[in-house]
C-alpha cells in the first residue's frame, strides 16, 4: 500500500496541477453559477483546451527535454492557410491537403531541430527565427497565390466529421483527438523507454549522451512533433470553419507554456507529467473562459485570470516542495 500513501501522491508531478485545477473549477462553479458546469458551458471551456493541448503536450516534452519551440504561433495560421490554399482555392482533394499541411508542419520541425543541434544556438532564438520566418512567407506566399489574405474552403463530410466539426451541437471534434492524443503520450512519456530518455535529457543532456541515448534524434523527433502538433491544429481549424486568414497566433505560445508550467513541469527541464500538462490545460482553459460566466467587471478581466493563473502555479510549486521536505510517518520502535 506504500504507492498509495499521502508522500508518493504529492510527490507526483500532477498532484499539484490536479489541486490547481480542482480550485480554479470550484471557483468558477460558485461564481458562475450553473451555466459554467452546464453542457453547453463546459463545451466552451473544453474546445479551448482542446486546441490548446494538443500543441501543450509535444511543447511540454521539450520543455522537459531542455528546449522550447516558440515558432508554433506562426506554425498554426501557416498551416491554416496552407491547406485553404492546397483545397480551398486551388481545390486539390481534401486528403491531398492534409497530408502536404502536415509534411509542412513536419518540415518546419525537422528545420528547427537540425538548426539548433548543428549551430548551438539556444532553441528560444531559433525557434524566434523561424517564428518570424514563417509569418513573413505565410503573408507574402497568400498574397502572392490568392491576392487576398483569407481563402474559404468546403471541405467534404468525411473530413468534416473527423477533423472540423461539432457534436452536441457544442464539442468540437478535436476534442476526442486531444483525448486519444494524450493516451499515447502517457504511454510514450510513463511507459516506455523513450519517456526514461526524455527525462534523463533534460536532467543532464550531456550524460544523457554518453549513457548511450540517442539525444540528438530525440531533440529532432520532439520538434518535428510540436510543429506538427501545431500544423494538425491548423488545419482542423481551417475545416470546422470553412475559412482561413493571414492572422497571428502569438497567443499560442504563451497559452501552451502557460499550461505546461501550471502542469507541474520545471522551465529548468527534467520533471514532468502527461496528465499534469493535460490537468494544466484544462486549468487554463477554465479560467480563460470562466470569467465571462461571471459577474466581475469585463475590465479587470485580464487581472482576473492572471491572479487566478498564479494562484494555481504557487500551488503546483508548493505541493511539489512538500513532496520533497515529506518523509512520511516514521515506525515505530519496538521495546
Amino acid at each position: 500500500m506504500g504507492n498509495l500513501s499521502f508522500s508518493s501522491l504529492i510527490r507526483r508531478p500532477e498532484a499539484g496541477a490536479f489541486l490547481g485545477m480542482v480550485f480554479v473549477f470550484l471557483f468558477f462553479s460558485l461564481f458562475g453559477g450553473s451555466t459554467f458546469t452546464s453542457f453547453a458551458g463546459a463545451a466552451s471551456w473544453l474546445n479551448v483546451a482542446a486546441n490548446l493541448g494538443i500543441i501543450a503536450i509535444p511543447i511540454g516534452f521539450l520543455m522537459i527535454a531542455g528546449e522550447l519551440d516558440i515558432s508554433i504561433g506562426s506554425m498554426v495560421p501557416a498551416s491554416s492557410m496552407a491547406i485553404g490554399i492546397l483545397s480551398g482555392y486551388w481545390e486539390l482533394p481534401i486528403a491531398v491537403g492534409i497530408i502536404l499541411t502536415l509534411l509542412f508542419g513536419a518540415t518546419v520541425g525537422l528545420i528547427n531541430g537540425l538548426l539548433v543541434l548543428r549551430t548551438g544556438v539556444p532553441s528560444l532564438i531559433v525557434t524566434m527565427g523561424t517564428l518570424f520566418a514563417v509569418t513573413g512567407i505565410t503573408l507574402f506566399l497568400s498574397i502572392y497565390i490568392t491576392n487576398t489574405t483569407a481563402v474559404s474552403l468546403s471541405a467534404p463530410e468525411w473530413a468534416r466529421a473527423v477533423f472540423g466539426s461539432f457534436y452536441f451541437n457544442s464539442y468540437q471534434v478535436i476534442i476526442a483527438w486531444w483525448l486519444g492524443l494524450t493516451g499515447l503520450y502517457v504511454f510514450f512519456l510513463h511507459y516506455s523507454p523513450w519517456g526514461n530518455w526524455l527525462l534523463a535529457m533534460g536532467g543532464d543532456k550531456e550524460s544523457a549522451r554518453n549513457a548511450g541515448i540517442p539525444t540528438e534524434k530525440l531533440t529532432v523527433a520532439l520538434f518535428v512533433l510540436s510543429s506538427t502538433s501545431a500544423a494538425f491544429v491548423g488545419l482542423c481549424q481551417t475545416i470546422l470553419f470553412n475559412s482561413a486568414q493571414v492572422s497571428s497566433g502569438m497567443t499560442f505560445i504563451f497559452n501552451t507554456i502557460i499550461s505546461v508550467v501550471i502542469g507541474g513541469v520545471l522551465l529548468t527541464g527534467g520533471f514532468g507529467s502527461v496528465i499534469g500538462i493535460f490537468f494544466g490545460t484544462l486549468t487554463f482553459a477554465m479560467v480563460n473562459q470562466g470569467i465571462y460566466f461571471t459577474d466581475f467587471d469585463r475590465n479587470l478581466s485580464s487581472f482576473i485570470i492572471g491572479v487566478m493563473l498564479l494562484i494555481a502555479v504557487l500551488m503546483n510549486n508548493t505541493f511539489r516542495k512538500m513532496a520533497v521536505s515529506y518523509t512520511g510517518p516514521k515506525s515505530k520502535k519496538r521495546g
